[in-house]
């Protein structure tokens, strides 16, 4: 009998959150991590995030929190302001060089890596970590008009998995989230929040 197989799981979370919600749904988080451990043993799941540090709250932080305390590894960084060339104010929160250190440390302790992303700008580090001997799963769309993943990243994975064929599995409706809390019960420990 064969070791399983040793996976880590790394979440561009603008990404993901765009993707889930271009196609309807929500992605429950809870959910999602059960169903990509039944694939093997979890190295580690990744969850990556820009947060805006001067704000008094911000809608991603109980996500952040939720994730933190349940299984996840939580990498963040301060948004960055700016002005563009049209004089319009601008936030830019990039996490791909950090997912991308964290995927290559990982690499030799892998045998499978799952991407949730279709940001094109993966697709050298996918083509990296192939040639460490690990298998990449990429999950995106394809279905929207465009699609949310770039040709190039979804031609480099090994297997390409669409997001629309796993709402079922790692999904909920956005009304879900309203009706947990209507009943009183805790959205921090049973679903765990949407990243609205």
């Amino acid at each position: 009998m064969s070791a399983p197989s040793r996976i880590a799981l790394f979440v561009d979370g603008a990404n993901l959150h765009a993707t889930a919600r271009t196609l309807g749904f929500e992605i429950d988080y809870k959910r999602l991590l059960k169903a990509f451990e039944g694939c093997g043993t979890a190295v580690r799941a990744y969850y990556y995030t820009a947060v805006i540090e001067d704000q008094e709250y911000s809608s991603i932080r109980p996500l952040v929190d939720w994730l933190d305390y349940n299984g996840y590894t939580v990498v963040t960084k301060p948004t960055k302001e700016f002005v563009d060339a049209g004089g319009r104010r601008k936030v830019k929160g990039n996490m791909d060089i950090e997912l991308a250190v964290h995927a290559m440390e990982l690499a030799g302790q892998l045998d499978q890596m799952i991407l949730f992303s279709g940001d094109g700008d993966f697709r050298s580090l996918v083509e990296a970590v192939q040639r460490r001997g690990v298998r990449v799963t990429v999950v995106s769309t394809i279905v929207s008009r465009p699609p949310m993943i770039a040709d190039e990243l979804r031609r480099q994975a090994d297997v390409f998995s669409d997001l629309a064929e796993l709402r079922s599995t790692v999904g909920r409706e956005p009304s879900e989230r309203g009706a947990v809390r209507q009943t009183g019960a805790s959205t921090s420990r049973s679903t765990g929040p949407s990243d609205d």
